[in-house]
């Protein structure tokens, strides 16, 4: 992450934490108060992500960038059950015996 990518970011975080709205005037203003140079165009761009996003949206999903569609996956089939009106079936789990468990004649430490 570049300077100027981060001088941006946490300048959208203080005008968030001081219920300011958050444009490309005010993140120039704050970058500038503390006395970091910006390219020109890195304001206008988180100006124009946050009038899309909210920062709170956006510290919420800090973590959850991957594996987003398998958890929609199970959801999307469970509505689909819930639809039917028939609930599915519960699988009866038989579990067989590990090597582990199984006696084979012989021990490590005989």
């Amino acid at each position: 992450m570049s300077t100027s990518e981060l001088a941006c970011v946490y300048a959208a975080l203080i005008l968030h934490d001081d219920g300011l709205e958050i444009t490309g005037d005010n993140i120039n203003t704050v970058v500038k108060a503390a006395g970091i140079t910006v390219e020109p165009y890195w304001p206008s761009l988180f100006a124009k992500l946050f009038s899309k996003k909210s920062v709170e949206d956006l510290i919420a999903n800090v973590g959850a960038g991957g594996g987003g569609a398998a958890a929609a996956a199970p959801a999307a089939g469970g509505a689909s059950a819930a639809a039917g009106g028939a609930a599915p079936a519960k699988e009866e789990k038989k579990e067989e015996p590990s090597e582990e468990d199984e006696d084979m004649g012989f021990s490590l430490f005989d």
